[in-house]
């Protein structure tokens, strides 16, 4: 697996190509969000966010920031809120394992989009 950095990420703006999830079609992604799934292992974090719209409560949120803080322990914590001031948690979980090679990202949701915060 190639090092991913956040130089790499910060390149993508907007999109040239839109990808359907495979197991929430109603979903689509950026080329930022697929580079970001190959280069950093991270189908997994794709597929979480991806089927975790089918949560009522997530679902319903128009826009959704989504963080993953990768800790020293290779644990990590994955966090959902409504991306307003308040910064409602709508959805945390631990993570027992990754070996996602950043320290931490931000993936945003808005309607029905899987993008990087760059690429809006």
């Amino acid at each position: 697996m190639t090092k991913l950095t956040p130089a790499d990420l910060a390149h993508f703006t907007g999109t040239a190509e839109w990808y359907r999830h495979a197991l929430n079609r109603r979903m689509l992604y950026t080329d930022g969000v697929q580079y970001l799934a190959e280069k950093g292992g991270a189908y997994w974090l794709l597929d979480k966010i991806a089927c975790l719209q089918l949560e009522p409560k997530i679902g319903a949120e128009e826009f959704q920031v989504w963080r993953l803080h990768v800790m020293d322990d290779r644990t990590a914590r994955l966090v959902c809120d409504d991306g307003n001031d308040n910064g409602t948690v709508i959805h945390s979980e631990d993570i027992d394992f990754t070996d996602f090679p950043l320290d931490q990202i931000t993936i945003w949701v808005e309607g029905n989009v899987i993008l990087l915060p760059t690429e809006r």
